[in-house]
């Protein structure tokens, strides 16, 4: 019987990628796993560990568990405390207590209590940044303290020792790289990718404000906004092919062939996130050959070099205007970047085994 249980109960996107790498290493005796379609998420949240205590054997000898923290295991463990003995691995994408809501009174309390719970049934949490880490750390008390009438004490104390950072691995060989164009071909305008999805939390109304900005300025460009769209697009985005003619390249996702071959021609990528615990979207297209430029806050400082940060709107469009008017120049820049940064501590390669070496016990 395998010894390894591994839970999913938001199977798409990152969480998807993450399990399907990691069961690449692993023998098909080794593991067993069940996952729930990535749909619904506060479903998912709310009842997965129900939906997963009647579907895990109870002729099993598990030895170790993974999940990620959308699976309330300190509950799953309470219907299911045949689980208990196994070693319980959590693995945070996100997490709820920072994650950006537009009102505060908005925020479902219950998803932070669920995780924060789920810390203190686990024996160790892995987080994909430092910053998601911290940030998680450094709200416990304060989230609690909003509770009324009860006080908990050493809830953090008894979480921090089980925690550590081990970034999400990329696989970057799966990607295409940047052609290196001839000496004597024309340089085309700038191509600035926007990769994210099309939601408040990805700060479109930013991107819409810089491209406005840098349009005024009379330099020319080209943008890609890529990403998942939904139903109901952004009011800024309305019209944005009108407002900026001749500039917008591709408006809504691409196959993703396409998307890659996409990125391998941008020349920038940029963020204007409210919320990115770390950005594998990014890490893609910097692979590809693209010059970040992002917020100095949230994970970015993190992953990034200083003079690839900005503070204001109006930093960033002076970075992308220059660049517009200066080709040489962004080229110049652009080969002194990839000379000096390394993306290895992000990449499948070195990561996997240290994921392998945790599920099987034996780091």
């Amino acid at each position: 019987m395998a010894p390894i249980l591994i839970l999913e109960a938001f199977y798409g996107g990152s969480h998807k990628q993450l399990v399907d790498v990691l069961l690449k290493d692993l023998k098909e005796e080794e593991y067993d796993l069940l996952t729930i379609p990535a749909k619904k998420w506060h479903w998912c949240a709310r009842m997965s560990a129900l939906h997963f205590a009647g579907r895990i054997s109870t002729a099993h000898r598990y030895q170790t568990i993974f999940c990620s923290s959308v699976l309330n295991l300190a509950e799953l463990i309470g219907m299911r405390t045949d689980l208990a003995a196994c070693r319980k691995i959590v693995y945070f994408h996100e997490n709820q207590l920072c994650y950006p809501v537009r009102d505060a009174k908005q925020r479902d309390v219950q998803y932070g209590i669920n995780q924060i719970t789920t810390c203190l049934c686990a024996d160790r949490i892995l987080f994909n940044s430092r910053y998601n880490m911290n940030s998680f750390l450094d709200c416990i008390e304060s989230f609690l303290r909003k509770v009324p009438n009860m006080s908990f004490q050493g809830v953090r104390e008894k979480i921090v020792p089980k925690c550590d950072v081990l970034y999400f691995p990329v696989e970057f060989g799966k990607l295409t790289k940047r052609g290196v164009k001839a000496e004597k071909e024309e340089s085309p305008p700038l191509h600035i990718i926007w990769p994210h999805r099309w939601e408040h939390d990805k700060n479109p109304e930013q991107l819409v404000e810089a491209l406005l900005a840098l349009q005024a300025k009379g330099v020319n460009f080209r943008v890609s906004i890529l990403g998942e769209r939904f139903e109901t697009i952004p009011s800024c985005f309305e019209q944005l092919e009108e407002r900026l003619p001749g500039k917008v390249a591709q408006f809504g996702p691409l196959p993703r062939e396409e998307y890659l071959r996409t990125l391998a021609e941008g020349d920038v990528v940029l963020s204007t996130a409210l919320h990115e615990f770390y950005g594998v979207a990014m890490l893609e297209a910097v692979y590809s050959g693209c010059v970040p430029l992002v917020p100095n806050r949230l994970v970015y400082p993190e992953l990034y070099p200083k003079d690839k940060l900005f503070n204001t709107t109006a930093q960033l469009v002076k970075q992308l205007y220059n660049w517009c008017r200066n080709r040489v120049l962004f080229e110049k820049h652009r080969e002194d970047f990839f000379g000096k940064i390394s993306l290895g501590g992000y990449s499948a390669e070195q990561l996997v085994p240290q994921f392998i070496a945790i599920l099987r016990n034996t780091e």
